[in-house]
């Protein structure tokens, strides 16, 4: 045994683990989830995790883009509040749920791309921007209905919560749609033009700035996909809750979406990480949110759990960069 552990080249094992920490850490969480409930692990509870983590999954896809950039936004619950209100009203309206989405789809793109545009033109850092667009995205939806609900009409409400509700071969349509959009990020952020942008944004973004690469393009663009991803997110928790509350609708979303991220590997600091750990960062969270429950964790200390987290990722990943 000894000799067999001097032959290991522990200078791979070292890149390896560094490289995959993300499938890592979920096969740990996952074996530590399975040694709490011996029934944990299987077809049911998984497919019932990612149920449960789509609606925010999809969000962190968009978080995991403009973290690689080298940026962040706070305003995404605000955005997906302001999109599912407007987005029922919509319905309510048209009863089509095809234009719902779209105008979800558009309007989000449309809040996010303001965001991009505040950063490029106005020179002001992303916290700053979305700071106050998440104050103020979240007020304009307060103030049209008045702290009240905005609910789907009754006439369509069953109907349209089959689209979150409902099952394909007994997978919920959420977890297909959460797995299909981390298909398609993963594929921009890794065979397209606009990916590698994006990791060269965050990786020095005066480098890429020398090299050609309109850097205000690549934000504004990465802003506004996030902005999509919230109208897609909004549109389906929607079709979930089939009544928006809009004060609360979206609250803390965008500290689950950071969170992760962080999980996922993606650095911080930005211009590295893969979507796969995003998806993946999204599964650990929400176990981490069942192991709290199971454990009888007071549901108002998730916030301190989720802090520390991202605080000593951070730290790991700085320590790691030191190195």
């Amino acid at each position: 045994m000894e000799k067999l552990l001097k032959n290991l080249d522990w200078e791979k094992i070292k890149q390896f683990s560094s490289k995959y920490s993300y499938i890592i850490s979920f096969i740990g969480l996952l074996t530590f989830a399975t040694l709490i409930n011996p029934r944990y692990l299987t077809y049911r509870n998984m497919s019932t995790l990612l149920l449960q983590a789509s609606i925010k999954g999809i969000i962190t896809l968009g978080m995991s883009l403009l973290i690689i950039a080298g940026m962040i936004d706070l305003s995404v619950g605000s955005i997906v509040a302001l999109v599912a209100g407007l987005a029922v009203v919509v319905l309510n309206t048209t009863h089509s749920a095809w234009l719902m989405l779209g105008f979800s789809i558009v309007f989000g793109s449309l809040l996010g791309a303001i965001n991009g545009l505040l950063v490029t033109k106005g020179k002001i850092a992303p916290f700053i921007v979305t700071l106050a667009t998440m104050s103020a995205y979240r007020s304009i939806i307060v103030q049209l209905g008045q702290g009240g609900p905005f609910n789907v009409d009754a006439n369509i409400l069953q109907q349209f919560r089959l689209i979150a509700a409902g099952k394909v071969l007994g997978i919920p349509n959420l977890a297909l749609i959460f797995a299909a959009i981390t298909v398609i990020v993963a594929i921009i952020m890794a065979k397209t033009k606009f990916g590698r942008y994006v990791y060269a944004v965050g990786s020095n973004e005066q480098a890429a700035r020398l090299t050609g690469i309109n850097v205000d393009r690549v934000k504004i663009l990465s802003f506004a996909i996030t902005g999509l991803l919230c109208g897609v997110s909004a549109f389906l928790l929607s079709s979930r809750l089939t009544s928006i509350t809009a004060p609360n609708a979206g609250q803390s979303f965008e500290l689950d979406a950071i969170a992760a991220v962080a999980i996922g590997g993606i650095a911080m600091t930005g211009g590295r990480g893969v979507i796969a750990g995003s998806f993946l960062g999204a599964l650990m969270l929400q176990m981490i949110e069942g192991i709290l429950i199971a454990a009888k964790i007071p549901p108002f200390l998730n916030g301190l759990v989720k802090g520390i987290i991202i605080i000593f990722t951070v730290l790991l990943q700085r320590k790691k960069n030191n190195n």
